[in-house]
């Protein structure tokens, strides 16, 4: 793996046959933007690799690979929920299931996310992260209104790390509900840090916070001690 700011002191870890150690640059060596490494591929290794680093990869054709500074993270235990949106919830307006769903939600997060989502959830990433799935890695939260896929969120989980990448919604609070019902499971699981790498709208009004960088690599370095399970049984993406 090829870095602007050169290989440094990083993290390594050796997938079964290969026949070198994947590595990547000691985030602290990353560029002013949270820049760290250019190359590399998606693969599980390589990607769980990452988290455990510090990073997230953002584009393709070159794959970058990023750790800003600050860094987002939504505290487990101080979510904010409006009142509204306590009142929204109380209603019990959608079913809400976990991992039942995950190439449809990548795929809406990809076209609905938000603007700019579609720059950078390709079909290279959406194959990536689904083979994540597979592997038991990667999950997804769904919320659901009359039989019909109305919001939801994926992300990655690697010991009491839980990575947000992204979450759409196709009617009105979908996404909040998916985050609030999210943060609840997490907790319930023994999660200890759930990174949403940047402050969105949503994710602000939700009490989502900025930390450094060195507090999120201390913080994430515990995290990754805590044996933390998602949960949720697998269904075999289509």
């Amino acid at each position: 793996m090829n870095s602007e700011r050169g290989e440094g002191k990083g993290q390594r870890g050796q997938p079964s046959g290969a026949s070198a150690p994947l590595s990547f640059p000691d985030p602290s060596s990353a560029r002013e933007d949270g820049l760290v490494a250019v190359g590399g591929d998606l693969s599980v290794p390589r990607l769980l690799l990452a988290y455990r680093s510090g990073l997230f990869p953002w584009t393709e054709r070159p794959f970058t690979w990023w750790s800003p500074d600050p860094r987002a993270v939504i505290e487990l235990a101080a979510l904010h929920v409006p009142r509204s949106l306590r009142q929204f919830l109380a209603r019990e307006p959608f079913e809400i299931t976990v991992n039942r769903a995950f190439p449809e939600v990548i795929a809406a997060c990809a076209t609905e996310g938000g603007r700019g989502r579609q720059r950078w959830i390709t079909p290279a990433f959406t194959a990536a992260y689904t083979e994540l799935h597979r592997a038991g890695h990667a999950h997804s939260l769904e919320c659901w209104a009359d039989g019909q896929l109305v919001g939801g969120i994926y992300g990655v989980a690697v010991g009491g790390l839980f990575a947000g990448e992204s979450m759409f919604h196709r009617v009105s609070n979908a996404s909040k509900v998916a985050l609030v019902e999210l943060v609840g499971r997490l907790r319930q699981r023994g999660f200890s840090l759930f990174d949403i790498q940047m402050v969105t709208p949503v994710t602000q009004q939700l009490g989502a916070v900025q930390i450094p960088r060195d507090e999120y690599l201390r913080r994430l370095r515990l995290a990754l001690e805590v044996p933390a399970s998602f949960g949720g049984e697998l269904v075999e993406p289509r």
